[in-house]
């Protein structure tokens, strides 16, 4: 028998892809082997790559006997000595937590919002009676931003850290083992607030604690000189926690943050962010797009799609596309109106939406005259203002325009049905971006023009665009040694999306461990179990 290589890849059609005898023949073939010399091989990685009616699933198969799953767990005996504060139990902060139980390093989690289950009421409340809680919404919260927000595993981080063991360890507590051979793993938010509480809970047996509801509003100092080390922080109640090293893991959405650090004038930076609508679409019509005379096969998931393109004044993108989903009010408080989208795990809603926007940078900022390191936030808020005065602010209703008039530079007078639960407000979303002085509104209708002909029928009557969508990911970076991974002020560790070092779950938990492998650094510890499997 002629040497085999360690992996194949095979294409597989729809019908093909439940059936194992299917994917035995199609190696077979490709190895040129008979059935009964085919080794044993396992799915290593599976994608499904369907554009303009072209559908097929893409397997990489692995050859040879499978190894046990090498999981990595945690350290063999409880955390101790000092504790590390970490400020944020989103996926930068638990993932942190976690790294250090391994190191065996004892740490103290601060969330300003709730647990998941309470944390669900809240939302309730956001969609239904347009309820804001600061604490407790779709952006804080165990879990942050993304346990009610889809669940979207998929990065490109990859020289960042070891995403292996990151999908490995949400495997072990709970999230589907198809996570770790699909190429765009997605989770759902009916399934990762277990993850998530399943995580907490044995991080809490190892000795880890976790406080809610304590919204961080002062930063300790190991002395009065303005280049005292951190010595812990305060929080809104008054409880203190003292700790010689504090992470900063608050996500991209905690402002007061932002100023808090500017308080004790640790250096801040703008940072480009993006800027736009989420458009939605019937889901039927984007399975048409993509999968032609294939929409309906039983076999295929609701199609999703990524498109980019390229303007004058910069990028424009679809970003946290979400199929089968539903558009969500994003806010963190009253004064403005942000959205965002999420999907279940089934990804049945009979609605497709993503965010449609376009790049923006600090030197564009300059130019309406807003300056300094919080820039990038007043441009925020200028927008999320102005979309709550143009829909309803008393139940959230957000302002929408069907993609035909918006293509027209017009206001719609009704609008499509929505799976946005506060609903939308007939109006010109125009005139919204372009109140921004940024020419946003041209930007996308130029992209627009350019995303129907990749996907023909993209601008239509059905389709309704629905504003806004600012909170991509933080407008500002928080500098940090690239060693220590020290801000200007010692012992504070910037972390995370709201740090400016990641964008989405996978990113920030692998911001979290390694800002956890360089506090071990500093403490002369090392691991104390080996990792899982990078490949």
């Amino acid at each position: 028998m002629p040497e085999l290589p360690e992996y194949v890849t095979v294409n597989l059609a729809p019908e093909e892809i439940r059936d194992e005898a299917a994917l035995r023949r199609r190696i077979a073939q490709h190895l040129a082997l008979a059935d009964e010399e085919l080794p044993p091989f396992r799915v290593h990685q599976r994608a499904l790559d369907a554009r303009r009616g072209r559908v097929m699933f893409r397997v990489l198969v692995a050859l040879g006997d499978a190894p046990g799953r090498p999981l990595g767990g945690l350290a063999p005996r409880r955390v101790e000595g000092a504790p590390v504060v970490i400020v944020g139990d989103g996926p930068a902060g638990l993932f942190c937590a976690y790294q250090l139980a391994r190191y065996g390093i004892a740490a103290t989690v601060l969330e300003r919002g709730k647990p998941v289950q309470p944390r669900r009421h809240d939302l309730k409340g956001l969609q239904r009676h347009g309820r804001v809680d600061p604490d407790s919404n779709y952006c804080f919260g165990e879990g942050g931003a993304g346990t009610y927000s889809d669940g979207k595993l998929y990065t490109r981080a990859t020289k960042r850290g070891n995403v292996r063991d990151v999908l490995e360890i949400l495997t072990l507590h709970g999230a589907p083992d198809d996570i770790l051979v699909n190429t765009r793993p997605h989770i759902g938010s009916n399934r990762l607030p277990k993850v998530v509480s399943s995580l907490r809970q044995r991080l809490e047996q190892e000795g880890v604690e976790f406080h809610f509801g304590q919204r961080v509003v002062e930063l300790l100092r190991q002395g009065t000189s303005s280049t005292a080390p951190v010595g812990g922080v305060e929080c809104a109640n008054g409880e203190r926690f003292s700790g010689t090293e504090v992470v900063m893991a608050t996500g991209h959405s905690a402002r007061d943050i932002f100023e808090l650090l500017l308080r004790h004038n640790v250096v801040l930076e703008n940072k480009g962010f993006a800027l736009g609508v989420r458009i939605e679409h019937p889901q039927p019509q984007i399975n048409r797009m993509q999968y032609g005379a294939l929409s309906e096969h039983p076999n295929l998931p609701n199609a999703a799609y990524r498109l980019t393109a390229n303007t004058a004044e910069g990028g424009v993108f679809s970003f946290c596309m979400c199929p089968g989903g539903f558009v969500v009010p994003a806010c963190t408080d009253g004064s403005g109106l942000v959205v965002n989208g999420m999907s279940l795990s089934r990804r049945d809603s009979p609605y497709a939406n993503s965010g449609l926007v376009c790049a923006t940078a600090p030197e564009q900022w300059a130019q309406l005259g807003l300056d300094g390191p919080l820039a990038g936030v007043a441009l925020q808020q200028r927008l999320e203002s102005a979309a709550l005065a143009a829909g309803d602010a008393s139940r959230l209703a957000a302002p929408a325009t069907r993609a035909t008039d918006f293509m027209a530079g017009r206001a719609s007078s009704n609008v499509p049905s929505s799976s946005y639960l506060p609903g939308l407000v007939a109006s010109d979303v125009s005139a919204l971006l372009d109140g921004t002085g940024l020419d946003l509104a041209e930007r996308l209708r130029e992209a627009l023009r350019y995303f129907n002909r990749q996907m023909r029928g993209y601008i239509s009557e059905d389709a309704v665009l629905i504003g806004v969508e600012s909170r991509t990911s933080a407008p500002v970076r928080v500098p940090r040694d690239v060693r220590s991974l020290q801000c200007s002020l010692p012992g504070l560790y910037p972390c995370g999306e709201g740090a400016g070092y990641a964008g989405g779950i996978v990113s920030a938990a692998l911001d979290g461990m390694r800002v956890a492998d360089a506090i071990a650094q500093a403490r002369g510890l090392e691991l104390l179990l080996p990792l899982a499997d990078p490949n």
